[in-house]
């Protein structure tokens, strides 16, 4: 993969994320960089003034910098920057932010020497990851504080990933043979303004997104298998009438998941009208969620190939400095993806209820000795408190704004916010339809000896592996943990 002049694409990130080694630079990439190194330094000898390269930062962008305090004010720019807190974000989510700062550096708008860039890929190919703090960016100058601290490291400062555990980055970069760097003009704003920390949480999120998606089909299918409900609201013939890209694809997963089902066939001519909507209205339910996952991908995907830094350095005699760091550009489509994440865990949960009410030939609480055994009532409310946990998620981060910098930077996005929450719910969603999945396959032992469509006994049989069937009460928290923890690993068959 190339940094610089090829577009990327999310399936490229996670590709380099597998194999970092394939991260790599280009004759043309370089020529850009050093030509953009170039025309910093025209710059600072010109004594024309510029924003950040010979001046001070924010409020303070009327104080006017020597050409011999230029590499001071860089570092300190760094230091004082680096203020983040909270729990570490996961080396992966680093892993990505700087794949995603190289990329953007390596289009050559932003004066950074090939020198440090150079230098992140070669701690990316060396697996010298940054501990990064997950809170303190506002998202708008930039994700200031957390990218102070992702880099850090290249001037010996801060901490990287050792087994697992923070340590010294001095310690660590001695180790390698690696000595910190001397920042030059412009170098210290450019590695810190960008959106590369909500963007990385954009990118993360949308890959588990994705297999969400793909797995709250097959588990609604599994359901409605376990449910006995109906197929005719999947078929082709009424989404037509409807075109919803969305809906028209989750119908037509349902069909695939539902086809030559023995179990489904039992009961064609029986008297039930309709399933509630849980059941019935899956395509559109899941389909409005893949609507907006894949409004989110195209914007993520142009932040992606975006240069989010300030001032844009177009050759020595034009600079420009403007809002390219604002991150209201992801921020409001984070939000809109964390409702739809959250609306598949909502309308699962329901899913799981009606498997649990003793109709159609099913047991109340889908045990056929209830009152000494609770059966499957409690996962329930695990799944009930998880749904709200989520809706409480919900609030948009973006609705908010809190003035900076002395009111240099009046309006803020807070997307780091809305990036932090998405994969909140996420993680929240993975263990509410364990809870639903756990309930399908109990409920399929009683539609026994029919037999499912392929991709369900596919999926029957993966939970069959962990979990047996429940005749009397167990610890069955570990058997919902288990399938959690396939979801996790994306043991599921979804296609």
């Amino acid at each position: 993969m190339v940094y610089g002049i090829d577009t990327l694409t999310i399936a490229d990130v996670i590709a380099i994320l597998n194999d970092p080694q394939s991260a790599q630079l280009n004759d043309a990439s370089r020529e850009k960089i050093l030509s953009s190194q170039n025309n910093v330094r025209q710059i600072v000898a010109s004594e024309r003034t510029v924003y950040g390269i010979n001046t001070g930062f924010g409020p303070l962008w009327d104080v006017k910098i020597s050409e011999e305090e230029t590499a001071q004010l860089q570092y300190n720019l760094i230091i004082s920057h680096a203020v983040g807190v909270g729990k570490p974000i996961s080396k992966d989510l680093s892993r990505v932010m700087m794949i995603a700062k190289i990329h953007a550096l390596s289009r050559g708008f932003s004066g950074v020497s090939l020198t440090v860039i150079e230098r992140l890929i070669e701690m990316l190919h060396l697996d010298l990851i940054p501990v990064v703090p997950e809170q303190g960016s506002v998202g708008a100058s930039g994700d200031l504080a957390p990218l102070a601290h992702l880099v850090l490291p290249l001037l010996g400062l801060g901490q990287i990933w050792d087994n697992g555990t923070p340590a010294a980055a001095a310690s660590i970069l001695k180790r390698n043979n690696l000595q910190p760097l001397t920042l030059g003009p412009k170098e210290g704003l450019g590695l810190i303004n960008g959106t590369q920390f909500i963007l990385a949480h954009a990118i993360l999120g949308l890959d588990r997104f994705k297999y969400l998606l793909d797995l709250t089909d097959l588990t609604a299918a599994f359901s409605l298998e376990a449910y006995r409900g109906s197929a005719s609201s999947f078929k082709k013939e009424l989404h037509e009438i409807r075109p919803f890209t969305g809906s028209q694809t989750v119908a037509a997963r349902m069909r695939k998941f539902l086809a030559d089902s023995e179990n489904l066939k039992s009961h064609e001519y029986c008297d039930r009208v309709q399933d509630p909507y849980s059941m019935r209205c899956v395509p559109q339910v899941h389909g409005a969620s893949r609507n907006a996952y894949e409004h989110l991908k195209n914007l993520a995907e142009t932040e992606l190939n975006s240069v989010t830094d300030n001032p844009i350095v177009l050759s020595a005699e034009e600079s420009i400095s403007g809002g390219n760091f604002h991150g209201q550009l992801l921020a409001l489509p984070l939000d809109y993806a964390t409702f739809a994440a959250a609306e598949l865990g909502n309308i699962s949960d329901r899913r799981s209820y009606l498997l649990l009410e003793g109709k159609y030939g099913l047991p109340r609480l889908l045990t056929e000795s209830g009152g000494l055994n609770s059966g499957f009532m409690i996962p329930q409310y695990t799944a009930a408190a998880l749904v709200t946990e989520n809706k409480t998620l919900c609030f948009p981060a973006s609705a908010d704004s809190i003035p900076t910098s002395l009111g240099q930077e009046d309006h803020v996005s807070m997307g780091s916010i809305s990036g932090r929450k998405f994969n909140q719910v996420l993680g929240n969603l993975e263990n509410i339809l364990a809870v639903e999945l756990m309930y399908a396959a109990q409920g399929l032992e009683f539609r026994r000896p029919a037999r499912c469509g392929e991709t369900v006994e596919k999926a029957y049989a993966l939970i069959r592996t962990k979990v047996p069937k429940l005749e009397e009460d167990r610890l069955i928290g570990e058997d919902m943990l288990a399938i959690a923890e396939m979801i996790r690993e994306r043991k599921f068959v979804v296609e």
